[in-house]
């Protein structure tokens, strides 16, 4: 059984850290690095010559986790996914300036596209700046910047999350998501609100968090940080996205969205001090699953009997109606339609 730990992200820790030579003398490098003394550090040519070794053991490299700090040479954005919601954006990019996440959730798509379970840090972040820069000139950027990580999670020991707000601060025609499972309230400190800048709360009734999201915040954890958020004037969004099938999933959600009605109810607060909402039921590439089922043959969840829709696996078309229906009929008494988005581009 995975242990569940709520303070997970702050002290990460890592058996050895692995450098480029490229970036030995990075600023940021040397930052990290004094933040762990002792830690063993080999360096090497290239961050995929430990990455991307073949016959890795993800399960072991989880209990026995590596640091790897490198240079993003090139790809500093890409095109949003298709199967990702872009909230009505037409010039929607994600970034990728950490690779892989300190949780271990089972139906986590990055176990599918990585070939390793450790972590990889860029430390240039100045390079990715310059081409966002570079892309606003041409166009506003709806910049996803925590998909392929738990940025938040990490916070403590990166700071990147305020490194992007500062660069937002400069560029209003930016907009930047930071999505989350974490509840590292102590990051409201750290930054000032900006209205670009939206901390994304990925939502889970409890009972998938314990089955399913190993090493997450529990719920409550969770919905307290993000309405904490809300009350310090942060813009915050609300993802029940993925929503998880199991055999009591309505009073299960029903749970879960009571449970933010009273913690909203305890501050004096209201629904309408909710950014917006997703909602979404599980999806994944075809090619994602084939591998995720190979890492996790156990999972409840991964081993689901999913349809395939145009290279797509997801609940059959009954079911994902039903529970997407649902939820966006719960939530519409409490939050305005227009705030609500469920259509995502498959």
């Amino acid at each position: 059984m995975r242990s569940l730990k709520p303070d997970y992200f702050d002290a990460p820790v890592f058996s050895h850290i692995y450098i480029e030579k490229e970036i030995l003398s990075h600023p940021r490098t040397r930052q990290l690095l004094e933040r762990f003394p002792g830690i063993p550090r080999i360096e090497i040519d290239h961050y995929k010559d430990v990455f991307c070794r073949q016959k890795q053991d993800y399960g072991l490299q989880q209990r026995s986790r590596k640091l790897i700090l490198a240079g993003r040479r090139e790809h500093f954005l890409y095109e949003g996914a298709p199967v990702c919601q872009d909230f009505g954006n037409r010039h929607f990019y994600y970034s990728s300036c950490v690779m892989n996440c300190i949780y271990d959730c089972e139906y986590c798509y990055l176990k599918g596209m990585y070939p390793s379970g450790h972590l990889v840090v860029f430390v240039n972040l100045e390079d990715y700046f310059r081409a966002v820069a570079q892309k606003l000139r041409e166009h506003p950027v709806y910049l996803c910047v925590s998909y392929d990580s738990d940025l938040a999670a990490l916070e403590k020991l990166l700071g990147t999350c305020e490194l992007w707000t500062e660069f937002a601060a400069k560029h209003p025609d930016l907009t930047i998501e930071i999505r989350t499972k974490s509840a590292n309230g102590a990051m409201w400190d750290r930054q000032e609100p900006l209205p670009n800048i939206v901390y994304a709360f990925t939502l889970s009734p409890q009972r998938i968090v314990e089955q399913s999201e190993h090493r997450t915040p529990s719920a409550q954890a969770r919905v307290s940080c993000a309405v904490e958020g809300m009350a310090k004037g942060f813009p915050v969004r609300l993802c029940f996205d993925p929503m998880l099938y199991c055999a009591d999933w309505q009073q299960e959600y029903g749970s879960l969205l009571q449970q933010i009605d009273r913690e909203l109810e305890e501050r004096q607060m209201t629904w309408e001090q909710v950014r917006d909402v997703s909602v979404g039921t599980f999806r994944i590439s075809k090619e994602y699953m084939r591998i995720l089922r190979a890492k996790e043959p156990d999972s409840l969840v991964t081993q689901f009997p999913y349809e395939n829709v145009d290279g797509v696996y997801q609940y059959p078309p009954k079911l994902k109606q039903q529970m997407e229906q649902w939820m966006i009929e719960e939530l519409s008494g409490r939050i305005s339609k227009e705030c609500i988005y469920h259509e995502y581009r498959t």
